[in-house]
C-alpha cells in the first residue's frame, strides 16, 4: 500500500504505473537508492559521501508531458492505456497547483479551437501531446507547447490563444510543435512560436537561467537549485582560474560557477543545443559576463584548445554517460578538479573507470525523481598527483 502520507488515486485504481515505487514509503525509497549509488561507485575508495537532498513526494514536477486523446469536445490530458484510449491525469499529485491549473482551461481550448485529438488506432487528428512547463518566477509564469500533426489547426489556435490567455493569465510563451510522423515520440523538429515570449524565465538560486520551447531544464527545480548549489560550494572554495561546462544546455552550472568567481575568471559552455546556447547568452548577459563564452558543439567534440585551457570541468551528460573518447581526454587533461553529475550512476561509475588519473573525493545523492528508480549524482573529482 502507499504510504501513509502519499498516494495517488491512478496507481491505486491500477490506470498508471510510472511511478514503480510509489507503493513503498518514501524514507525506504531513499534508502534504498543511497545504498544502490554507494554499491555502483565502489570502486571509488575513500569516496566521501555528503548527506542525501530529499524532495517533496508530491507537486515537485516542473513539466507535464501530457499525451491528448478522446474527443475534441471531451479531450483526456494523459496517457494511453494498452489499447491506446487516453488516460486522464490531470489530478495527477506530481504536478504543483501553478501547473495542474493549466489543465482544465486547456480542455475548453482544445474545444474551442476544435483541434481534433490525434487517435493511434487510427491515425487521425491532430492534436498529439500538450508540453506544459512552469516556472518559480513571481506568478509562476508557464510555457505552453501544442504538439500537432501538421498546421491545420494553426489559424484556430491563434483565433482562440487571446481567450485563453484571459483564462489562464500565467501563460507566457506558446508554441506549436511539427510531429507529422506516426511515432512513439513526444516532440518534433520543427517550432512555431506564437507568442511574443520566445524564452520562459526560470530563475534558480537567483541566477537568471532562461528556456526556449524544446530545450531541456532539469525535472524539479528544487532539487535543481540544490545540484547547483553543491556544484557552486565546490568552485567557490577551490577558486579556479578557468571553468569549462560540458554539455551546459542553458548555462546553470557555468553560471552559478561566475556568481562566485572573479569577474575575470574565464568561464566557456559547450552544447548542442542552438536555443539552449541562445539561453545560456542571454543570461550571462544579464549577469554581466560575455555571452560569447558559450558555443553551439557538440560535446564529445570538444576542442582541444578548450579542455587545455580548463582548470575545471564540469560535465553533465544525458543518461549514456560522456563515452570513451572524452573519457580518454579528460583523462589526459592539466585541469585539476572535475565534477560530474549523471542522471545515470551505472554509467557514472563506467566513465570513472576509465578516467583512473581522477581521484572521486567528494558525492552527493539528489533525490531528482521521487517514487522511481532513478536519481542524481554529483561528484567532486581531483587529479592525482
Amino acid at each position: 500500500m502507499p504510504s501513509v502520507d502519499f498516494s495517488c488515486d491512478y496507481f491505486r485504481r491500477g490506470e498508471c504505473r510510472s511511478c514503480s515505487e510509489i507503493a513503498r514509503p518514501y524514507g525506504e525509497q531513499l534508502t534504498d537508492k543511497e545504498a544502490l549509488a554507494r554499491e555502483t561507485l565502489a570502486a571509488c575508495k575513500d569516496l566521501r559521501w555528503l548527506p542525501s537532498i530529499a524532495n517533496a513526494e508530491r507537486g515537485f514536477r516542473n513539466k507535464a508531458k501530457m499525451m491528448v486523446a478522446g474527443t475534441t469536445d471531451a479531450p483526456t490530458l494523459g496517457i494511453l492505456d494498452a489499447t491506446f484510449r487516453g488516460v486522464d491525469l490531470a489530478e495527477c499529485p506530481l504536478y504543483p497547483p501553478a501547473l495542474s491549473i493549466a489543465f482544465e482551461p486547456l480542455r475548453e481550448f482544445i474545444a474551442r479551437a476544435a483541434i481534433a485529438p490525434y487517435d493511434v488506432n487510427t491515425r487521425q487528428g491532430e492534436l498529439k501531446h500538450v508540453l506544459i512547463t512552469v516556472s518559480d518566477a513571481p506568478g509562476n509564469p508557464l510555457m505552453l507547447r501544442l504538439v500537432c500533426r501538421s498546421r491545420e489547426s494553426e489559424s484556430r489556435i491563434r483565433k482562440h490563444l487571446p481567450w485563453l490567455r484571459e483564462r489562464l493569465p500565467s501563460v507566457s510563451v506558446v508554441s506549436i510543435n511539427l510531429l507529422p510522423q506516426h511515432m512513439a515520440a513526444s516532440e518534433g523538429d520543427e517550432e512555431i512560436l506564437l507568442s511574443d515570449d520566445d524564452m520562459l524565465s526560470m530563475p534558480v538560486n537567483g541566477i537568471p537561467l532562461h528556456l526556449k520551447p524544446g530545450g531541456f531544464f532539469q525535472t524539479s527545480t528544487a532539487i535543481a537549485a540544490a545540484l547547483y548549489r553543491q556544484a557552486q560550494d565546490w568552485i567557490a572554495e577551490r577558486q579556479p582560474t578557468s571553468v569549462l561546462d560540458l554539455y551546459c544546455g542553458v548555462g546553470g552550472f557555468a553560471l552559478h560557477a561566475a556568481a562566485v568567481l572573479p569577474a575575470s575568471t574565464a568561464i566557456a559552455g559547450i552544447e548542442i543545443s542552438v536555443d539552449a546556447i541562445d539561453c545560456a547568452r542571454h543570461s550571462a548577459i544579464e549577469m554581466g559576463r560575455g555571452g560569447e563564452s558559450f558555443r553551439v558543439i557538440d560535446a564529445t567534440q570538444t576542442p582541444d584548445a578548450a579542455i587545455a585551457k580548463a582548470d575545471l570541468v564540469i560535465v553533465n551528460p544525458p543518461r549514456r554517460g560522456i563515452g570513451s573518447t572524452l573519457c580518454e581526454r579528460l583523462d589526459r587533461a592539466d585541469a585539476r578538479w572535475l565534477i560530474y553529475s549523471s542522471c545515470n550512476v551505472a554509467t557514472l561509475a563506467s566513465d570513472l573507470v576509465q578516467m583512473p588519473h581522477w581521484h572521486a573525493m567528494e558525492a552527493r545523492l539528489l533525490d531528482m525523481f521521487p517514487h522511481t528508480r532513478h536519481f542524481e549524482t554529483i561528484v567532486l573529482l581531483e587529479r592525482r598527483p
